[in-house]
């Protein structure tokens, strides 16, 4: 890998998501040597990443080079590699570009999608986790309407403008969002030889309410947002399968579609040498302690999505989203000092700042410690975090930008199909 050595010791981090970047930011301008190992050389912000799917947002805007973000910190260094193995006896990583040794090793890979073990709707539906996913179904929303227009088969063209989330959760429930706010003021424009009033789009829902672990108010208002914006949502029904052509569920229900989005779920990206039962428990998650130290070891770590700490409020582990990945990272950055210095360690407390999500134009939901509030505020509210949160002020314009043009204009300017995508291809 051509890393110097030094006398420094040695952290390796795996993964440059939120709660990756925010340890190296910490150990920045201390006196050790950090190493983060990536397959990708840029960092995604995935809470916008639907919004590349559904034409809002170009992917460069949600993007920002790794090197860009640490090119002024001393003793750091990146390299471009997919860890295939961990090898906690001899304190080595192996990638598809080489070995490295580590004094001090932090698991930071993410999540993954989770489709339960059901390999035909892995095979035929759609993720949106990643930014090259979020491309190719961007490509495939498109691709359906030019083909919709070609066909004479009524029901083909039914299943070609039929769309079907699966998962009420932000990501669920943000995208069918988006996708109704298309149909009712893109489509009819893009297409006026194509009935686009007929598209469907249907969020299918295995719990009792959207916005699970969000408060009552917010999911039945998020409810109310999305059927106004004329979404269909099938609460209490679980997909048992999907073959390309027909959903299929454990009621009478079917539903024929071209396009199931699969968003019901994430998993652990764990990584060989550390999958093993001992250290893996619910949701593929490494279990973790108050240190955020994994099972058996004081210098290999695990922060972020795949990191699960269980507490009082959590017993299933924290929520995989950015806040505590970020708030992970901070800490433990001080932890690992404490550790080179032999000091006691602190152990990690989390401090919700709340949970938010985005319905449409105008139409959010906000649930904050102490206020919790609906609609057009809510909605600026969201706007102002997210363009906050966004790394680097280049991404934050162009994202503002691109969002008081498509305010003002009631576009999505980014319905491209930069390459045609085919759906026995997978990222």
């Amino acid at each position: 890998m051509n890393i110097p050595k030094t006398s420094f010791p040695r952290i390796v981090i795996i993964g440059g998501g939120f709660a990756g970047i925010a340890l190296a930011k910490k150990l920045s301008k201390q006196e050790v040597q950090v190493v983060l190992l990536d397959k990708n050389n840029y960092h995604t912000f995935q809470p916008l990443i639907y919004q590349v799917s559904t034409g809002g947002l170009e992917p460069d805007s949600i993007a920002y080079p790794i090197r860009k973000i640490l090119k002024d910190f001393p003793n750091f260094h990146f390299r471009l590699a997919n860890v295939e193995e961990i090898d906690t006896k001899n304190n080595k990583v192996t990638t598809n570009i080489g070995e490295l040794k580590f004094d001090y090793l932090v698991v930071a890979s993410g999540s993954t999608t989770n489709f339960f073990g059901n390999s035909k709707i892995e095979k035929h539906s759609m993720a949106m986790k990643t930014i090259p996913q979020s491309l190719n179904l961007r490509s495939l929303i498109l691709e359906n309407f030019e083909d919709a227009i070609l066909t004479s088969d009524l029901n083909e063209r039914k299943a070609l403008m039929n769309f079907v989330i699966v998962g009420g959760g932000p990501t669920g429930v943000e995208l069918a969002g988006a996708l109704a706010e298309i149909k009712k003021g893109i489509l009819p424009k893009d297409y006026p030889d194509l009935d686009t009033r007929r598209a469907q789009i249907n969020v299918i829902q295995s719990g009792n309410c959207l916005l699970k672990g969000m408060s009552p108010e917010a999911s039945q208002k998020a409810e109310d947002f999305l059927e106004k914006l004329g979404v269909h949502i099938w609460k209490n029904v679980r997909v048992t399968n999907y073959d390309g052509k027909t959903v299929t569920t454990n009621t009478d229900l079917t539903f024929e579609t071209a396009t199931v989005v699969w968003a019901a779920g994430v998993k652990g990206a764990t990584i060989k040498g550390l999958d093993a039962e001992d250290f893996v428990t619910r949701g593929n998650r490494l279990a973790v302690n108050e240190f955020n130290q994994i099972k058996g070891f004081n210098h290999i770590f695990a922060i972020g999505d795949v990191a699960c700490m269980t507490t009082e409020e959590c017993p299933h582990g924290l929520p995989m989203m950015a806040q505590p990945a970020i708030q992970q990272g901070e800490q433990l950055g001080n932890n690992i000092l404490k550790l080179i210095e032999k000091q006691p360690l602190k152990p990690f407390a989390y401090k919700d700042k709340g949970t938010m999500a985005t319905i449409g134009r105008n139409k959010a939901v906000v649930d904050l410690k102490r206020y919790k509030f609906q609609g057009a505020f809510a909605w600026y509210v969201w706007m102002f975090v997210h363009l906050f949160f966004l790394i680097g002020f280049r991404n934050r314009m162009v994202v503002f930008v691109n969002w008081v043009h498509n305010y003002i204009r009631f576009d999505r300017e980014a319905r491209l199909i930069i390459r045609p995508f085919k759906k026995n291809h997978k990222v």
